[in-house]
């Protein structure tokens, strides 16, 4: 289900906001695009691509992955075939909706989820590329009590063709923040990267920035002799 607001003005006051718009419009759209060169686009390319986009709100919530699946192919006229390719975060690819939905449920109860609320409330749509991408919000239930219920929030790129069959999906998220959420742990791997491993950072990166010798070799190095070093200062080699 789809929502728009449309406000009924006067001819006069339409006028004037259309101007006002149409002024703004042209102010941000070039404003906000820096000069710079690169071989695959240009500030030009990048104006083309906003103006051809279709960015509008769009509301669906389901329980269920496969009712959520279901009800968002609504707005853009798409079918489900059952064929597809199901590229999960590149560590699952799935070829049918049907293993698609499996998945979910055994990893579901797997990870100790009971109840999974999905949510969109907007996506991006560019036609020339058959492509219209969201973010999904995800509310886990648990079915364990001192297991924590949470939100998740991940992005999702369906592809589709010319008879608007759902062709591809490609599901891109933070694997180690889920699974930390689905363990409880999230809170105090939060902690421990802003109270120690973000000040060790910093102060490595001022040492290293200020010694003059950045570059991808030097920081593979250092990547290579670090643990080198503390594998022999703990006696393991």
């Amino acid at each position: 289900m789809c929502i728009s607001e449309t406000q009924v003005r006067n001819r006069s006051s339409v006028r004037d906001a259309s101007t006002s718009d149409r002024r703004l419009q042209s102010t941000s759209s070039h404003s906000s695009v820096g000069n710079f060169t690169a071989k695959t686009t240009s500030p030009k390319r990048i104006l083309e691509k906003h103006d051809s986009i279709n960015a509008r709100k769009c509301l669906v919530a389901q329980v269920g992955l496969e009712n959520f699946i279901r009800s968002i192919t609504a707005p853009l006229d798409l079918t489900l075939p059952n064929a597809v390719r199901f590229n999960m975060n590149g560590n699952g690819r799935m070829q049918t909706w049907e293993d698609v939905y499996m998945a979910e449920r055994v990893y579901t109860q797997c990870l100790g989820i009971s109840k999974r609320i999905y949510q969109m409330h907007a996506f991006t749509h560019e036609p020339d590329r058959k492509l219209a991408y969201f973010i999904l919000e995800e509310h886990n239930e648990r079915t364990l009590p001192f297991l924590p219920g949470f939100d998740f929030h991940v992005l999702v790129f369906t592809y589709y063709n010319d008879r608007n069959e759902v062709t591809a999906v490609d599901v891109q998220y933070d694997q180690l923040s889920f699974f930390l959420h689905c363990f409880g742990l999230a809170q105090l791997h939060a902690w421990f990267v802003e109270q120690v491993m973000t000040p060790l950072t910093i102060v490595w990166a001022k040492a290293y920035h200020n010694s003059g010798l950045v570059n991808p070799f030097t920081f593979m190095s250092q990547l290579i002799l670090f643990p080198v070093l503390l594998m022999y200062y703990w006696g393991i080699l």
